[in-house]
């Protein structure tokens, strides 16, 4: 029996690193994780989805939407979101191919 390791099972069912099915599948997992952090973080924080919709100035559906699929979402909502939870935040850019 052949066995495969798991960047040869991901570039075979995904796609290849920078292929364009690949970058969406990342992208999608980038934004599910972002949700469930949010999600997680809320419950720590004992916060309702309604309570935490209203120290951002949204509706509890938003809340739900963005902790289901934080694809669609500013990053000016992510900042108000990670700071009414009391979260340090953290991006990291890293730009390829270019000589800065």
């Amino acid at each position: 029996m052949k066995t495969y390791s798991l960047d040869q099972v991901q570039d075979k069912l995904i796609g290849k690193v920078g292929t364009p099915d690949r970058d969406k599948f990342e992208y999608e997992l980038q934004m599910d994780l972002i949700g469930k952090a949010i999600k997680h973080t809320r419950q720590e924080r004992h916060l309702t989805q309604e309570e935490l919709g209203q120290l951002i100035g949204v509706k509890k559906s938003q809340i739900s939407k963005l902790e289901n699929s934080a694809s669609n979402v500013t990053i000016d909502t992510l900042i108000r979101v990670f700071s009414a939870l009391k979260a340090n935040i953290k991006f990291q850019i890293e730009l390829q191919g270019t000589d800065c």
